[in-house]
């Protein structure tokens, strides 16, 4: 688990516990105590009042009333905010639209310049569209916590993504790939990506993929996505 994750999986624990002693936290993020203690000295150094009982059987507290000094929200977690709010909004089922759009908007404007510039261009490869009310979701998985931000990285960066996907039947390969856009058919998430050895987009399903990661030393170039206006999963996309 990267630090950050394990960092917001500290502020969590501790929020929801009130206290927790340092092999609590150890196990529940699984590294070593020595981690969790570098992670508290980094939370505290980020605003987060934390106190330490000393002493057999102590622990570390959150004082509730405690903030973060500077906003740590990244670029991926600002675009999944946006897309969970517009891909409510799609389904029909937002009904505080408005309020959303206040609250993410005040988010964008705590970014950097650079991060707004990350921001528009993943916004830029998004499709939201509806699903086909013939398409099976029996077998919806979770997506995989680090995909989002392995996307991030390799779109941005113009890097190949490599993952292991599990197709329709159950089969496991291991894909090497550009990605190029998102499409997001709720409840059904697609990766859009080109592939250098068809010669031709292909669409995977996000809960099947596993282990994504950019894939260093490799570069492509940005494609035009021609999403159709009523695109059909059922139809065009599953694999």
């Amino acid at each position: 688990m990267k630090s950050r994750l394990r960092q917001d999986a500290i502020v969590r624990s501790l929020r929801r516990t009130g206290t927790a002693t340092i092999d609590d936290l150890a196990e529940a993020v699984g590294v070593s105590r020595r981690t969790v203690l570098r992670d508290i000295g980094a939370l505290r150094d980020a605003g987060f009042v934390i106190h330490s009982d000393v002493g057999r059987g102590g622990g570390v507290q959150l004082d509730p009333q405690s903030m973060q000094t500077t906003a740590r929200l990244s670029v991926p977690e600002v675009f999944a905010l946006l897309i969970s709010v517009a891909a409510m909004r799609a389904a029909g089922n937002l009904p505080f639209a408005d309020l959303a759009d206040a609250g993410l908007a005040k988010i964008e404007k705590a970014l950097p310049g650079d991060k707004v510039r990350d921001l528009r261009a993943f916004l830029d490869c998004l499709h939201i569209g509806q699903l086909s009310p013939l398409q099976d979701l029996s077998d919806l998985g979770r997506m995989d916590a680090d995909l989002l931000p392995a996307f991030e990285t390799a779109f941005l960066n113009r890097q190949m993504i490599g993952f292991v996907y599990r197709d329709a039947k159950g089969r496991r390969t291991r894909r090497s790939l550009e990605p190029q856009a998102m499409l997001i058919l709720p409840p059904l998430w697609y990766l859009v990506a080109w592939d250098p050895a068809r010669g031709d987009f292909r669409h995977f399903r996000m809960d099947r993929i596993d282990t994504p990661a950019a894939i260093d030393g490799t570069v492509f170039r940005r494609r035009h996505v021609p999403f159709a206006d009523d695109v059909c999963p059922y139809r065009d996309l599953v694999r």
